[in-house]
């Protein structure tokens, strides 16, 4: 099918995200004079096409509150079981968790991970809580002052280490 003039405004309504509302699909379709289960089967149908390659959402942080980010350089000895990385990776508080190859006697971190919170104060509990629970207590707390840009997540190759 063809896109047609509702798709065309269905997409453009899309640009600014889905209206932070109960029913969003409902919402769209009043704007576009439809129903919310026609803007979902346009949307699926859009997707079919390659017209659309993902639908996520991206929630604004700053907005809903959460103004602490931090990454958190861990230096993980390597004889420590490869279970504990995945115990890092499943600690609630922790967005992302990365390997890194370490700079030997200059950056000898190897684990990564990212944490959000309201406040500093709260950020560094969960760290300390994460420290208390892996045993691993060699880290330095990153916390970001500025974002200036920000794009998907892509799956890094073997080059620049790895997503767990």
């Amino acid at each position: 099918m063809p896109t047609d003039l509702t798709d065309r405004s269905l997409l453009k309504e899309l640009e600014d995200g889905l209206p932070l509302v109960s029913e969003p699909f409902e919402e769209l379709g009043e704007r576009l004079h439809i129903s919310g289960t026609d803007v979902l089967q346009r949307l699926r149908q859009l997707k079919e096409e390659g017209i659309i390659r993902k639908f996520r959402v991206r929630i604004n942080q700053r907005r809903i509150g959460i103004t602490a980010n931090a990454v958190v350089a861990w230096e993980v000895p390597e004889a420590v079981c490869p279970d504990l990385h995945s115990r890092f990776a499943s600690f609630p508080g922790v967005s992302h968790c990365y390997l890194r190859q370490p700079v030997p006697g200059r950056w000898d971190y190897t684990l990564y991970t990212v944490h959000h919170g309201r406040s500093r104060t709260g950020v560094h509990e969960q760290v300390k809580r994460l420290a208390e629970t892996t045993g691993i207590t060699n880290y330095v707390v990153l916390f970001s002052t500025e974002e200036f840009k920000r794009v998907p997540n892509v799956r890094m190759g073997e080059n620049g280490g790895g997503l767990i």
